[in-house]
């Protein structure tokens, strides 16, 4: 009893430890102050209003979320194809080519955005969509891989067997058996690339210009100039649809376990 209480006093601890800049941060997102300083000397809105009311806030939500989709789309795709070809045991160097997808999650992202910016100069699309796009999925690859694989790895390979022995081709394996059963790490590795594109802001300097400017890269440019509560309501913005997705990824889960049990009684 004394282990249990221990490790859920030790649990509680960390979580607080880990929240405790954000519970500081949030409450400024809605005070009429122009700095950000406790006590809050009233309540307001009116730094959310300048987010979607000031041209520059207003275009770089805009370019977060096109840049966000683009990326966890192409990721997501990328991600899983990789993590399916790194399933098969018995590869040459298998080992090896699953550090290589990992390599962007402890490369400096200096490294990688001079590298990002030489590489779409060459190809013509430095300054665009599109080499955002693909600079955000290089780093975003990573997590869907470490989902998808975690996910591939809990299914029973007797099951996918039992369909192909009963006629099954291997694309209808894989949409009708592996898919679903893998789609709750999928969603995840979605969720983590969206949420990495929104917070990366080195990648962003690099690659991307002055219509490329996403909400990261406005923040940063923000902080440099002048300390704003806007700041503060973007983060709680970015926060809140954050904790938003990761329980719409939660609930799917729990649904799909019930639908699964539910079918298997």
């Amino acid at each position: 009893m004394a282990l249990k209480l221990s490790r859920a006093l030790f649990a509680l601890l960390t979580v607080l430890f880990l929240v405790a800049p954000l519970l500081a941060i949030l409450p400024l997102a809605f005070t009429s102050s122009v700095i950000l300083t406790y006590p809050v000397p009233s309540w307001s809105l009116r730094w959310f209003e300048e987010l979607f009311t000031a041209d520059a806030w207003r275009r770089a939500i805009v370019n977060s979320l096109i840049v966000g989709t683009g990326t966890t789309v192409l990721a997501t795709v990328l991600g899983t194809a990789a993590s399916l070809g790194l399933r098969g045991r018995g590869l040459p160097l298998l080992g090896a080519v699953r550090t290589l997808f990992l390599l962007p999650m402890v490369v400096p992202a200096v490294v990688l955005g001079v590298g990002m910016q030489v590489f779409l100069v060459r190809v013509g699309l430095a300054s665009s969509y599109a080499g955002v796009i693909i600079a955000h999925t290089v780093v975003a690859i990573p997590f869907v891989v470490v989902s998808v694989s975690s996910a591939l790895a809990g299914i029973d390979t007797r099951v996918e067997l039992a369909a192909q022995s009963l006629g099954a081709s291997p694309a209808t394996v894989f949409r009708r058996v592996t898919l679903p059963l893998a789609m709750p790490g999928v969603l995840s590795g979605a969720v983590l690339a969206f949420a990495t594109s929104l917070d990366e802001v080195v990648l962003t300097l690099f690659v991307a210009g002055p219509n490329q400017r996403t909400l990261a890269r406005q923040m940063f440019s923000t902080i440099r100039e002048n300390i704003s509560p806007a700041i503060a309501a973007a983060a709680f913005i970015f926060i809140v649809a954050t904790i938003a997705v990761g329980l719409l990824v939660a609930l799917y889960r729990v649904w799909r376990a019930r639908r699964v049990k539910a079918e298997a009684g």
